[in-house]
Parts: structure tokens; sequence; C-alpha cells
């Protein structure tokens, strides 16, 4: 039996804290969406990697992470990203995107993306599942709200005319979507643990992309991990059951 294949196109460089602890940010969303028996590869599309259009059929599903950058840029592998995504969805391949993936993913299909209207979204989120996505979620014995890690100052503005709303929290409006039965985007980080997190915000602090007026908020975020758990396993039964074909 022909083994599953898939792609992390990855959005973002490694720091070397979690290239020594987790062994990378691959080695992050291989543990959260990987099985025994599939072969995982992995394009640094940030740097210029990409899969050539003969490989694109022998995978089954693409996974895009997170990334610094904005998803509204025009960094020239931005735009190569874009197009790739579009003929991705023209060959109906299952497409999963993540924070800046969840955004890069909503304006290659048409819609908008941009600052996120209500600012930075730092630490612990429950998010709610829309009313026509319950049936989705019941079918893996997912209960509304879920916890996830938040890290972004961007958001998807606009839906792409195709997409729907699947959860939306307090802060934002569109936290999943989905588009047909091959898409869908989670704003959220299903794959970050506190210590990513914690890592994350420090990086982002020395770079001073979380300015200092900023600082209390990031201290609330700590507080809201310190507090709560991530409904890590219902993500994992999620993400994997829609990468797979089960949803």
């Amino acid at each position: 039996m022909e083994k599953k294949r898939f792609a992390v196109l990855l959005c973002a460089e490694d720091s070397e804290y979690v290239k020594k602890r987790y062994g990378g940010y691959f080695s992050v969303f291989v543990e959260l969406l990987g099985e025994e028996g599939e072969v995982w590869d992995v394009y640094g599309v940030c740097q210029g990697e990409f899969p050539a259009d003969n490989q694109l059929p022998f995978y089954d599903g693409f996974v895009i992470t997170g990334s610094c950058s904005d998803a509204d840029g025009n960094d020239s592998w931005i735009l190569s990203l874009v197009a790739l995504l579009q003929t991705l969805d023209s060959m109906r391949k299952k497409i999963l995107g993540i924070c800046f993936g969840h955004q890069i993913l909503g304006r290659a299909l048409g819609g908008k993306t941009g600052r996120a209207i209500n600012g930075w979204d730092i630490g612990l989120t429950a998010i709610n599942v829309s009313s026509n996505s319950c049936e989705l979620m019941a079918a893996l014995k997912i209960v509304s709200p879920l916890r996830v890690i938040q890290c972004h100052r961007d958001e998807v503005l606009e839906l792409p005319a195709r997409a729907e709303v699947i959860a939306w929290s307090e802060k934002t409006g569109v936290e999943m979507f989905r588009c047909g039965e091959h898409i869908m985007g989670i704003q959220g980080h299903p794959e970050y643990n506190k210590d990513i997190l914690l890592h994350l915000l420090d990086r982002l602090r020395q770079r001073d992309l979380i300015q200092a007026s900023l600082h209390q908020h990031v201290e609330a975020a700590k507080a809201s991990v310190d507090a709560h758990e991530p409904d890590g396993e219902a993500w994992k039964s999620l993400c994997r059951g829609f990468l797979k074909g089960a949803l």
C-alpha cells in the first residue's frame, strides 16, 4: 500500500532554541499531525525553496506555517507562495493553513488580510465554533469553545467569496474558515505549547515587534497560559481529521 505523503511549507526560519529543543518547527508540526507510515517533507518557502510542479500530484496534503512576515506583503517568496496555493486549490489538494498560513490562504483565494482590528492577540484564547460547523465538530466529539494559543497582529479581514467562517472569538471574527472540502485556515497555533509561546514572545520583544506599550499585555498572556492548557488533543484530532480526509 502506497504511503500517504505530506509537505510542510515553512514560512519562518527556525530559532536556535526551537531547533535545539524540538528539532525545528517542521518537527513540531509532524508531532501534531504525523502518524506512523506517512512521509513528511519540508520546504523552506521563506528562503525560496518550493516543490517543483511535477512533484505536486504526489502529495496528499500541504501545511502552511506561521511567520513573522505579513501575509499582505509583496516579497518574492510570498508572491510565489500565493501562486502555489492557487495552483493547489485548482488541483483540490488538501491545504491546512496556520496563523500566517491561514491569512495567506485567505489572500490567495481572493480575500483580504491586514492588521487586526483589535490589535495583537497573544496568549490563550477560547474560540467559538459557528453553528454551521457543529456537525463537523460533533463527528470528532469536539466541544466548543476550544482553547488555543494565539500570537498574531494580523488577521483575515475579508473572507474569499467561496469561504465560510467556522469559528470566531471575541477579538477575531475569522478564527477558522473552510473553502470547499479541501481548504481550512486556523488563526491560532494548535502546534504551540506554553514553552514555545514564551520563547517566541521573548524573540518578538528583542526584535521590537512587540512595543514597550504592550508589555503589560504580554504579562497577561503569560498568565493565561499559566492558568489553563490549550485543548491540544482536540486540535490534533481536528487537524488530522481534516488533512487526512476524515472530515
